[in-house]
């Protein structure tokens, strides 16, 4: 049970660690999710080291688990057939340390940015209080009709909210011209 309790404490001190860093030390922004991934095997190389493009995926789970908390969902069916979703436009991911096979990663969500039809996202990655990298996903929510191309759409003032409830340090702007 001593056992138990201390690991307990541990988690919790960690959690209490990622909260004061991640978003807040990178970006001067309050992280809207903390998460936490353990490194498979699949996410590695030859050396075992992961393999950069498990950050992305791990960047796409991170922000539909935010969409999911903030009661949103990532597609939304219509009556009339059409769906809206969040396609990304623009992805990057820096590199600053190597996680490796079995790691557990911290991850940090953080809302950057608002535009009128776009939202950018900011993610850090630490494992045990290193930083190992630090992303950033732009997706723009779009209309899809059956047979017709993508159509960007404003961003409604309620999603707005749930995406901006608790991140004070998020910069709120909706110029016209945001894709």
């Amino acid at each position: 049970m001593k056992r138990e309790a201390a690991g307990d404490r541990e988690a919790s001190s960690r959690e209490a660690n990622l909260e004061a860093s991640n978003c807040e030390a990178s970006s001067g922004l309050r992280a809207l999710l903390k998460t936490r991934r353990r490194v498979e095997f699949r996410d590695t190389d030859a050396a075992g080291i992961v393999h950069f493009s498990a950050f992305f995926f791990w960047m796409e789970s991170a922000e539909h688990e935010l969409l999911r908390s903030a009661g949103l969902h990532v597609f939304e069916r219509h009556s009339d057939g059409s769906e809206t979703s969040w396609p990304r436009v623009s992805v990057s991911c820096d590199y600053r340390s190597t996680a490796r096979f079995g790691d557990e990663l911290d991850i940090a969500v953080c809302v950057a940015a608002i535009g009128r039809t776009s939202v950018t996202y900011q993610f850090v990655f630490e494992h045990d209080g290193r930083a190992v990298a630090q992303g950033r996903v732009v997706a723009v929510r779009c209309l899809m009709r059956p047979g017709s191309r993508l159509e960007p759409v404003a961003i409604p003032s309620d999603i707005v909210a749930r995406l901006t409830a608790s991140d004070a340090g998020l910069e709120k702007h909706r110029p016209e011209s945001t894709p």
